[in-house]
């Protein structure tokens, strides 16, 4: 009886081993606020994401994803409030925070009927524009509906912890 047990628990043991071993490697994260900082293992770059609802908007969600090489910035915007048609569309609209225009005309590319995504060359401009920002908003061209004023608070401590994220990853 007791070499059953001991066969049982040693199997047991090696399965426990065997399906952790199948599972992916977790993500490495930390919080700065609500900002989540996050390097996942199927991507090459940290993320700085930041969720939330709007009581003032039928309670939709909210959800801004940033990252950045040395190469681009990439903002990724999603709403619920969005019913965009074409994956793949590019829509045009002005970028600005609360004390500064970014951009005009950026390209956001549509993703699904709810997520945009803006990919810009790096320029560090952007980002002190960003990092002092307390709301991001999108002007879509022609599209007063589809605009968009996203709350970005404590974007600065954020962006300095997706900095360090990047100078730290392995």
């Amino acid at each position: 009886m007791r070499r059953f047990l001991l066969a049982a628990g040693m199997l047991a043991g090696a399965l426990s081993a065997a399906a952790l071993s199948s599972r992916p490697a977790l993500a490495q994260q930390s919080k700065v606020g609500d900002w989540t900082i996050e390097k996942r293992t199927q991507d090459t770059h940290c993320n700085a994401s930041r969720g939330y609802k709007d009581k003032e908007d039928e309670n939709r969600d909210y959800v801004i994803v940033i990252t950045y090489s040395d190469k681009a910035i990439v903002i990724v915007m999603i709403y619920d409030g969005w019913e965009w048609d074409k994956v793949g569309e590019i829509l045009r609209a002005d970028v600005a925070t609360d004390d500064a225009d970014i951009m005009k005309k950026a390209k956001w590319e549509v993703m699904d009927k709810t997520t945009v995504r803006g990919i810009f060359e790096f320029d560090q401009a952007i980002m002190d524009r960003l990092s002092k920002a307390r709301r991001l908003t999108l002007d879509f061209e022609d599209d007063d509906e589809d605009s968009i004023e996203m709350q970005i608070p404590r974007a600065g401590e954020a962006l300095a912890a997706l900095k360090f994220c990047e100078e730290n990853r392995k």
